[in-house]
């Protein structure tokens, strides 16, 4: 059995559509050929913009012509990560998915249900004739992970509509009308490398395992970040005269790390390796609940390391990421159980004289996202990088009030038997961005069930995708008029 024998079918069809084609961020040209050639394929009317995004339309059924135009909105992107063991080309290759018990998810790799069951449930919304409906349209973004490039460069008063049904929710029978605003943060430390001295052994400490995940919307189970994690046990390390020869970890901006690489040369291999396991052991107590499979590797290297960083940076850069707030800051006193402002220190990288560290900071509200930011830049400047903060953009604001909202409880409450939660979400959507172009939508979130989105664990359950497809059918009628 495959995911094409799942049903709804019109949904999984498409869905399988999407995984034979390479789409990871910033490289989606299959994807966008494919998405126009399938709206041209359907005899609907189809647009390329300049911002990379594919716009199709279709009619209003017979009857529906005076309902409020509909957008139906997601990313055709995807979140390539992968496990150290698995060999895939995100570039080449597509993507393997299996059944899981009542999950869909990829073999050692991101599954791209995020955000690819969203633009296959539009797709299923624009090719299924027997669905009622006035105005559609489907608005398929290009880059949201890495940029939200798409939605940065839609054009003022293309689309037509006036409702925006953003499709990008990870949570079924929960819907959103409002979301986190973020900001990347970025520190430098320019270094010299020096030989290697004699009488220092070449070690390889290796963390994996760790869970990670989307770092807006899994803040909030409190995982280990692989970053902070090296960090702490290479401290140890230094302390004893170890020097570090290069530091990797991480791999996107909007990912929690969960592998972290780091060479160092040791004075005393036995007394090292004791310090290592001591501290992992540690960690692994900590965060037994979060992140049971972390792992932890500490081996000779193959071939002895030549060069190595200059110490004082080094103790500095380390010294600078232990104590960069990292992970939930503050959680929203407005909103129960909602994180008001995080960061995520997402890639750690030492290559060619700089040692860059690379942070996502979230918050729903703007004066508290630049606080965080001027505290870590005291952070880094007082250990002596340089920073770089981009503005980002601003959250997207709640509007209760909106008509629809009563229409989508009544209908969800129709087939279920109990009303969905309205909430708001600390995660990029981009809905913030499209809406300051656009003030005159009305804009909610919703979708499927996901888990662990932005991970190689990323799975998306079967029944949640069958629900929000009945729930997206049964309101498309529903809409208020104009």
């Amino acid at each position: 059995m495959t995911i094409r024998d799942l049903n709804p079918k019109i949904v999984w069809e498409n869905f399988y559509g999407l995984t034979q084609i390479p789409r990871p961020s910033k490289h989606e040209d299959a994807a966008k050929e494919y998405l126009y050639n399938w709206g041209v394929q359907h005899g609907l009317e189809t647009l390329r913009d300049s911002a990379g995004n594919i716009i199709i339309r279709k009619p209003a059924t017979k009857g529906f012509e005076k309902k409020v135009g509909v957008i139906m909105q997601a990313h055709m992107d995807m979140v390539p990560q992968k496990t150290a063991e698995t060999k895939h080309d995100f570039l080449k290759d597509p993507i393997k998915t299996q059944i899981l018990g009542e999950w869909v998810g990829a073999t050692g790799t991101t599954l791209g249900a995020d955000d690819g069951v969203g633009v296959a449930m539009a797709l299923a919304a624009l090719e299924d004739d027997t669905l009622q409906h006035g105005p559609l349209e489907a608005l398929f973004t290009y880059d949201e992970e890495t940029g939200m490039t798409g939605a940065f460069g839609l054009q003022e008063k293309l689309l037509k509509g006036d409702l925006l049904l953003n499709l990008d929710s990870e949570t079924a029978g929960e819907i959103y009308i409002g979301c986190a605003g973020s900001m990347d943060a970025s520190a430098d430390f320019k270094y010299r490398s020096f030989k290697a001295p004699e009488g220092l052994e070449s070690y390889v400490l290796n963390l994996k395992g760790f869970q990670g995940g989307h770092s807006g919307m899994d803040i909030i189970l409190y995982r280990a970040n692989a970053n902070k994690v090296a960090a702490r046990i290479v401290a140890k390390l230094q302390a004893e005269g170890a020097k570090v020869v290069s530091f990797t970890g991480g791999s996107l901006r909007n990912a929690i790390p969960f592998e972290a690489v780091v060479e160092v040369l040791v004075p005393d291999a036995k007394k090292a390796k004791a310090i290592v396991k001591a501290e992992f052991a540690a960690v692994k107590d900590e965060f037994k609940e979060t992140d049971p499979n972390a792992s932890c590797t500490f081996e000779k290297a193959a071939k002895p390391f030549k060069k190595y960083i200059q110490d004082k940076v080094a103790v500095n850069a380390v010294k600078a990421l232990l104590a960069c707030p990292n992970g939930v800051d503050r959680m929203s006193a407005a909103v129960e159980g909602l994180v008001e402002t995080s960061n995520n220190m997402a890639v750690v990288r030492t290559e060619k004289g700089h040692w860059t560290v690379k942070n996502l900071l979230r918050s729903s509200v703007d004066t508290a996202k630049f606080d965080l930011g001027e505290r870590m830049k005291a952070v880094f400047e007082l250990a002596g990088a340089e920073t770089d903060f981009k503005a980002g953009y601003s959250g997207w604001a709640p509007k209760p009030e909106m008509p629809i909202l009563k229409v989508m409880k009544n209908v969800w409450k129709g087939l279920y038997g109990n009303e969905p939660a309205i909430m708001a979400i600390h995660a990029g959507l981009e809905c913030a961005i499209m809406g300051a172009k656009y003030p005159n939508w009305d804009m909610v979130s919703f979708g499927p069930t996901i888990v662990h989105p932005h991970s190689p664990d990323e799975r998306v359950n079967i029944e949640s995708v069958g629900k929000v497809w009945d729930f997206l059918k049964a309101l498309l009628p529903e809409v208020p008029e104009k």
